[in-house]
């Protein structure tokens, strides 16, 4: 249990504590994870045709861990940013593209020019950018990169969304490090007016489109298992098949339900699974 700033106990997510560390720990989309980890390990003999990986598919399947997992395996750091958090082409610029653009991106900062290595640039959550594709002036991109810099306001400051799905296409063109963005809805991104087609071809010139799919029972079986004997609990078989049966393939969910479940008791029965899941709607 984590101890916050002021002094009060916190209780730790088990979302992040059964993130998986390792590609061996992850459950589902065999072929997706598969075709992603080829495409990194093209990294290590050079520049691959498409630098970037678009992962599509519905919350709590995946994409993004499967990113720190398989980037554990090989080594790599990983530089994340959330989307939904930092969304302007300055914000994008600041945080991304002035790594993607070296070789190795220390995460204290430091640049090394061992080719060899690499490091992982993950995106989350980029469906969730608004606006068009239209560039922001470089002028502004400048301007609101210096006044954040010397924490100062400046007229010419980009504001929320402004340019940031055309920083993304330009982060594609010229990184030299591997892009992985993941989406929820790829409608959101593209746009719902006529032009999607035409914002979709522009970014499947640049980064592989893969979907990924919700977690099998089976999957979601074998993780509950997992978490309830990693926190010495216990449960019926029954009520486990009941977990399962309510979720609609999201892994996420599945921990979280789990975690509410064993803060009430240590042993998981039918009862304390249909109270739990009658709160929420699966």
């Amino acid at each position: 249990m984590a101890i916050s700033a002021d002094g009060a106990e916190q209780v730790e997510d088990w979302t992040e504590r059964y993130r998986p560390k390792s590609e061996r720990h992850l459950e589902g989309n065999e072929a997706q994870r598969k075709r992603i980890r080829q495409w990194l390990q093209q990294w290590s003999e050079g520049k691959p045709e498409k630098v970037g990986i678009l992962l599509t598919g519905p919350p709590g399947v995946g994409k993004t861990s499967i990113a720190h997992a398989i980037a554990a395996d090989m080594g790599w750091d990983v530089i994340e940013l959330n989307a939904s958090d930092e969304r302007n082409a300055a914000a994008l610029r600041r945080a991304a593209t002035s790594g993607a653009t070296h070789f190795t991106f220390g995460l204290d900062g430091s640049f090394s020019t061992d080719e060899s290595r690499h490091s992982l640039i993950l995106i989350d959550e980029v469906d969730h950018l608004g606006g068009s594709f239209r560039a922001a002036s470089e002028k502004r991109i400048s301007n609101t990169i210096a006044a954040r810099s010397e924490d100062e306001d400046d007229v010419n400051e980009l504001r929320g969304d402004t340019g940031g799905k055309a920083e993304l296409l330009r982060l594609l063109q010229i990184s030299k490090q591997p892009v992985i963005l993941t989406c929820n809805d790829p409608m959101r991104l593209w746009g719902q007016g006529r032009g999607w087609r035409s914002a979709r071809d522009r970014f499947s010139r640049l980064a592989e489109i893969i979907q990924f799919r919700r977690a099998s029972p089976t999957a979601l079986r074998r993780i509950a298992n997992r978490v309830i004997a990693a926190e010495d609990i216990t449960a019926d078989s029954s009520a486990v098949d009941r977990l399962v049966s309510a979720n609609p393939g999201d892994i996420r969910a599945l921990v979280r339900d789990l975690q509410a479940i064993a803060a009430t008791s240590d042993h998981m029965d039918t009862d304390a699974v249909v109270s739990q899941v009658s709160m929420g709607v699966r």
